[in-house]
């Protein structure tokens, strides 16, 4: 392998790497924990008798402006129709 290019990096440019790299992952430890607390929560909302994938499609629409959501669903109910399926 051809180290040229390292050769060219500063050692302040190799200590950011090395920062940006050490961030990268705690972030990535972070998003693992918080998707393994999420998990935990769908699975008690599952146990209080709540439908998680109801849950969940309610979620992701929350993330959506209303007239984007009402937009969507417009279209949506256009496709549907003229498939002959609403």
């Amino acid at each position: 392998m051809d180290d040229a290019p390292i050769e060219n990096l500063t050692e302040a440019s190799r200590e950011k790497l090395r920062q940006t790299v050490a961030k990268i992952e705690r972030l990535e430890e972070e998003k693992k924990e918080v998707a393994e607390q999420i998990k935990e929560i769908y699975a008690e909302a599952k146990s209080f008798g709540f439908d998680t994938k109801a849950l969940r499609q309610v979620v992701r629409l929350r993330k959506i402006d209303k007239s984007d959501r009402e937009e969507q669903e417009m279209m949506l109910e256009t496709y549907l129709l003229a498939l002959g399926e609403a």
